[in-house]
Parts: structure tokens; sequence; C-alpha cells
């Protein structure tokens, strides 16, 4: 089913309160709260209306000692999110309160974090391509795997059988689980893959690549079905809306591409001022946060992020 939506008369809100730049942004599995992690070594909350108006309240998590790269909610609860952070730490939250309830030091400096989508399991990537998988009751690591070659992103798939790995060399990694084993290595790219989206449908995952294109791929085949091709830049983050329908993609283009997913065309282009860090689609609404590298008229860090979706600006 393919959605017709309206993007035209549609614009983008600004939130500020980061005091440097705004590396990730995720929606809470409600989509009603949006957390932001940031260079400044916080994260925020911030409580979103989609159609409300007026000042937003956020909240500041306060702890960490490095920049905070990746942030990502548990799946199935609405208040509590996870953080990891070149402090070699993984801390666990919760939204209401801003306490730190649960924090892991692992052994180097973490780039990214993702749930299990039952909820039951971290993964944590660093710098040094080595993954951590940490039971989140205990909030201990469970497996332990250094890899040889260059680990970008890392994701579950909807069922929690499969893990995928982007890689420095344009390939997929595949691997069962909890075994790990290799299932699978997809050559995806001529040039590194970035960053890896799945489809909450459970159809599809697309992969971001330097070469700057991303591709399309089926999960219950493993075959690549279409390549998005209006980015010029190497792409930097993708994100699929609720339905599955349209991917969003963004990169040092001074424009995140919308696209839909069984067409291939672009529906809509939001202009954006600078490189874009993270893209991600809220899980109910039409609603897509960003934020990117945006810098002010001297030059120094804008710390915000925007929200495009909204009927009045």
């Amino acid at each position: 089913m393919e959605e017709q939506i309206s993007f035209k008369n549609l614009h983008s809100r600004e939130y500020s309160g980061h005091k440097k730049k705004v590396h990730s942004v995720a929606w809470n599995c409600i989509g009603t709260k949006l957390a932001s992690g940031s260079v400044d070594q916080t994260a925020r909350i911030w409580h979103i209306e989609p159609h409300g108006h007026g000042k937003v309240k956020d909240i500041e998590l306060k702890g960490h000692t490095d920049s905070v790269d990746q942030l990502c909610w548990d799946p199935k609860h609405a208040d509590l999110i996870a953080t990891a952070s070149g402090d070699k730490t993984v801390r666990l939250w919760d939204a209401r309160s801003g306490k730190c309830s649960q924090q892991a030091e692992l052994s180097g400096e973490n780039i990214n974090i993702t749930y299990k989508p039952d909820g039951t399991h971290v993964a944590v990537g660093n710098r040094d391509d080595e993954l951590t998988i940490l039971d989140v009751r205990k909030f201990k690591p469970i497996h332990r795997r250094k890899f040889n070659y260059e680990v970008n992103e890392i994701a579950w798939n909807m069922t929690g059988e499969m893990f995928f790995l982007t890689t420095g060399n344009g390939t997929v990694e595949v691997l069962s689980y909890p075994s790990l084993r290799p299932l699978d290595t997809l050559m995806a790219h001529t040039a590194g893959c970035y960053c890896i989206a799945i489809d909450p449908t459970g159809r599809h995952f697309a992969v971001g690549s330097a070469d700057s294109l991303v591709s399309l791929w089926v999960i219950s085949e493993m075959l690549c079905v279409r390549t998005f091709t209006k980015l010029e830049w190497p792409v930097r983050t993708i994100s699929f809306n609720h339905t599955g329908d349209l991917i969003a993609s963004a990169s040092e283009d001074l424009f995140i591409d919308i696209s839909n997913v069984h067409t291939g065309k672009t529906v809509h282009q939001i202009p954006c001022r600078a490189a874009m860090n993270s893209v991600e689609w809220n899980p109910k609404y039409n609603v897509l946060a960003y934020a990117g590298d945006d810098k002010n008229k001297y030059q120094a860090d804008e710390g915000v992020f925007r929200i495009f979706g909204f009927e009045n600006a």
C-alpha cells in the first residue's frame, strides 16, 4: 500500500538547549518523547506533541564525561533510554526523573548502541570494532566479539534472530542471533557501508554508503531490490517511517531526501544548513527529527535539532 502524503505545506521547528552539536536523535516507542545526544556530554529528553505548540520543557541527563554519540530507547518501555559515550560507559536512564539507573564500563570509546526489538538485550559498538551485548536486566556483558574489519553500524532484525553489521569494506555481515555465527556476507556497495535501518514492518532493510547511494534489501531473500541515488555525498544517516513506505536519508548534501520505498521516487526534500548526523521518523506519525553540524554566524556549534512535519512552524 502506497501512501499519498503531501509534505508541501509542512514546516520544521527548531529546538535548542545543547551547548554543542547534536550527534543523535531518537523517539521513544510511543512517539511522545524525543531524546537528543550531544558533544556537550549530555542527553536531553523533550516532550513533543505532534499537534501541540508552545514551549517544550526538556530534562537533562548528566553524568557522561565525553560526547554522547548515540542513544536508543527501550522498545517496550516509553521512559527508559540507553546512551553510549566516548567515556567508555553505557548508561540506562529513567526519562521521567533524569536519573541514571544502570551503568556499564566497557573497554573502548562507544559509538553505536541499539536495542533488541524485545527489549532484553542492548548491543554496543566501539571505535576498536568490538561488539558487546548487554543483558538489560543485569546490565552486564553476555557476549563480546572483536572483528578484524571496520564495523560501522549495527542492528537486529525485527524478530531478533538476525544481527547486521555494516562494514568499511562495503559489505553487510549477517549473523545469526544469539550464536553470532555468520549467516551471510552481502556485497552491498563499492565503498564503506555507514548506516543501516530496519523497516518497522520487517520487510526491508536499507544501507547507506560512502558511495552516496542507499540500497534497499528484502530481508526474506537478502536481495537488493532498489537503490536511491539523490544524494551526492557519503550517506550518514537513514530512517524508515512507521509504515515502511518512506525512507529519509541525509549526508553532507544540504537537504534531506524523503523517497517512496516502492517506487524509488523522491516525494520531498527538506533543506538544511549543514551536514546531517541523524534523521529519525516518529514511530506513529509522519514527523521527522533531524540534527546536524549547524553553526551560528560566528562558526560556533549551535546545538540545535529540528522536527519536520508540523502544519505551522
